[in-house]
């Protein structure tokens, strides 16, 4: 784990003893079920680290940045430490999509207040996420299996989160309307982007001012040993999103919400 242990000093999250050892039976179980799964593509430890590990925690130093700023312009003091401010946040957050955990687990390992909920539609990946929480002993956290378009409708999840996350999901018009309606009004949504991240975000500003959304901040996030183009994009949620979204019947994939001539 010394990929990770460096990586994560260079982000400015000096891992624990313990979180590393989290990190590496994470690991474990990843290479133990992909044997039979088929989780991931990535399975070198190396890459784990670089590719996993150290992608899902790099955006937290942007995500903190921008919290501490909306913090203060409601009233906070001036936050001299805008990361471990972050992570004393006892904030709820959904992973939408987490496939095998990620980025979810990897932030809940640093974070340890955070109450996470990982959502995706396979069933093999929501067992093996709730054995990894099982196995890490990690309190306020859960996979369910469901489609972001039927939970997004449902009011036990619907405008209920602090912070909503996607890495790899899809494209920003469609990964909006997966998750801005998850987001409780002052809550964000951090989206993993690779280097399209910009040109998606063009073509997806209609969908998010429609779902109530609003981009605070598109910023290029370097991974510690990575030299891949990554972006983190930042959207506040700023108004309730209209009743009737999400759409069902794979809409948002099919018909992404587009200006008309635009």
């Amino acid at each position: 784990m010394d990929i990770l242990r460096d990586g994560a000093r260079a982000l400015g999250l000096p891992l624990t003893p313990e979180q590393v050892d989290a990190f590496a039976r994470y690991d474990a179980l990843l290479r133990e079920w992909n044997a039979r799964l088929n989780l991931t593509a990535i399975t070198e430890p190396e890459d784990v680290q670089r590719k996993h590990f150290l992608d899902s925690l790099a955006p937290l130093p942007v995500l903190a940045e921008e919290v501490a700023r909306a913090d203060e312009a409601e009233g906070a003091a001036l936050i001299l430490e805008p990361l471990p401010h972050l992570l004393r946040k006892p904030w709820r957050a959904i992973d939408v999509g987490a496939g095998a955990g990620l980025p979810g687990l990897a932030l809940k390992i640093v974070w340890p207040p955070l109450r996470l909920t990982l959502l995706d539609a396979t069933l093999k990946k929501v067992r093996f996420m709730n054995e990894v929480i099982l196995r890490l002993r990690l309190s306020h956290a859960v996979a369910i299996q469901g489609r972001a378009e039927e939970c997004g409708r449902d009011p036990a999840y619907r405008e209920q989160y602090d912070l909503v996350l996607a890495r790899g999901l899809a494209p920003m018009d469609t990964l909006a309307e997966y998750t801005l309606p998850f987001a409780r009004v002052g809550g964000w949504v951090l989206a993993y982007k690779g280097p399209r991240g910009p040109q998606e975000l063009s073509e997806a500003f209609y969908a998010i001012e429609t779902l109530g959304g609003y981009v605070e901040r598109v910023a290029p996030v370097v991974v510690p040993g990575l030299d891949e183009t990554r972006f983190a994009i930042l959207i506040r949620k700023v108004e309730p999103t209209p009743r009737g979204f999400p759409r069902g019947r794979g809409l948002p994939r099919k018909r992404p919400l587009r200006k008309i001539g635009g």
